[in-house]
């Protein structure tokens, strides 16, 4: 296997920017980085059968997870989702709500 560092710059004024994935080389690893307008969400989806990990970057939100939870996001701060569950991200702030997601690949 022929595996290289890469490097990706952020784009800050795309919705959605995919940074890696199994198209772009990596092994077990797919991330992204979003950007929500206030009022915005991502729209509820779910992990499968893969982990997620949710770092903001800028601005306040909710994580709705599952169909019980609710966690109030704000930058500086790491959410884990688990597998095979349903969750979204709202934008609930004034301004940008901006984060990178990693998840594992199954």
């Amino acid at each position: 296997m022929n595996m290289k560092a890469k490097l990706i710059k952020l784009e800050s004024t795309e919705k959605y920017q995919r940074l890696f994935s199994k198209d772009s080389g990596t092994v077990g690893m797919k991330a992204g980085h979003v950007i929500l307008k206030p009022g915005e969400d991502i729209g509820e989806h779910s992990t499968d059968e893969r982990e997620e990990a949710v770092v903001i970057l800028k601005g306040k939100g909710e994580a709705i997870v599952g169909k019980k939870e609710s966690f109030n996001i704000e930058k500086n701060m790491a959410l884990y989702i688990p597998p095979k569950t349903d969750h979204n991200i709202k934008n609930t702030g004034p301004g940008i709500l901006e984060y990178i997601f990693v998840t594992s690949l199954s």
